[in-house]
């Protein structure tokens, strides 16, 4: 398997990044991750997060922007990134009230639209990131292929979260495969649990979800120490054309985060993709 670079999704260790941001990144750079994801810059500004990127030797890879920042300052959002030479922007979820079917779905998909067409006049590429309800289908197909279908590549590249594509019930390498050449960043994630009733395990950065009915016991994992077959998800996404393999893990609930990103970078290791 090639090797690839890795970055680490600063979500799965929101906590002790806001209280101190720079710390953890010293500690990912130390474990061998080579950049870092963002959901949030924690009040820093531009030149602060340049900064503490260029103390650790981190690139800024990505950044998850909730879509109603989008809406309420689309060139003050790209501003930012470009100022701290972050490549991608994705969308990291659509609220209830937007999902496909809702009354909100059409102004989302305008939103997507007209924000992808502006990162790409200002040289950045718009992603969207995945959970499971975008299995939920619309129009005789899944949600995640209609978005797809829906905006060119140009516009809009995938940002698989294999996670929530395998929680869903479908086979995330036959995804990464289904869309290559359009996969230029995915999330490595690992669980443990299935998928019964119509709950959901997991909050959408601060939204109160419900957990009930999700099935049996769910519990995130440090990459390969879940259900995932990891040697044949990351190679998926690298043969799919991926850029930046991310690692992330929204809750750690028997370690400290940064215990777990290190279990997870070792994995990769093992894996031969990382040195």
């Amino acid at each position: 398997m090639r090797k690839a670079p890795v970055a680490y999704q600063l979500y799965s260790a929101r906590e002790l990044a806001s209280q101190d941001l720079l710390s953890v990144l010293k500690a990912l750079r130390k474990m061998g991750y080579d950049g870092v994801e963002f959901a949030g810059f924690y009040g820093h500004t531009t030149d602060k997060i340049r900064d503490m990127l260029a103390e650790t030797g981190l690139k800024a890879i990505s950044s998850h922007v909730a879509i109603n920042l989008i809406e309420e300052d689309m060139q003050g959002v790209i501003d930012y990134h470009k100022a701290i030479s972050c490549p991608y922007i994705a969308v990291p979820y659509l609220p209830a009230e937007r999902h496909a079917g809702k009354p909100g779905f059409a102004g989302a998909l305008r939103t997507i639209w007209t924000f992808g067409c502006l990162c790409r006049e200002n040289g950045i590429q718009l992603l969207y990131h995945n959970h499971d309800f975008e299995f939920d289908k619309i129009s005789g197909m899944y949600m995640i292929d209609f978005l797809y279908e829906a905006m060119g590549p140009e516009i809009l590249q995938t940002e698989f979260d294999t996670c929530w594509v395998r929680y869903a019930g479908e086979d995330p390498c036959a995804y990464l495969r289904k869309y290559a050449g359009r996969t230029p960043v995915v999330h490595l994630k690992d669980y443990v649990g299935r998928r019964e009733g119509s709950g959901t395990p997991y909050g959408l950065l601060g939204e109160a979800e419900a957990k009930q009915n999700a099935g049996t016991p769910f519990e995130f994992r440090p990459y390969g120490y879940g259900c995932q077959d990891a040697a044949a998800v990351a190679e998926a996404a690298l043969e799919a054309g991926a850029q930046w393999l991310i690692i992330e893990q929204d809750e750690s609930p028997s370690h400290v985060p940064l215990e777990d990103a290190e279990k997870s970078i070792g994995t990769l290791r093992r894996l031969g993709i990382k040195d």
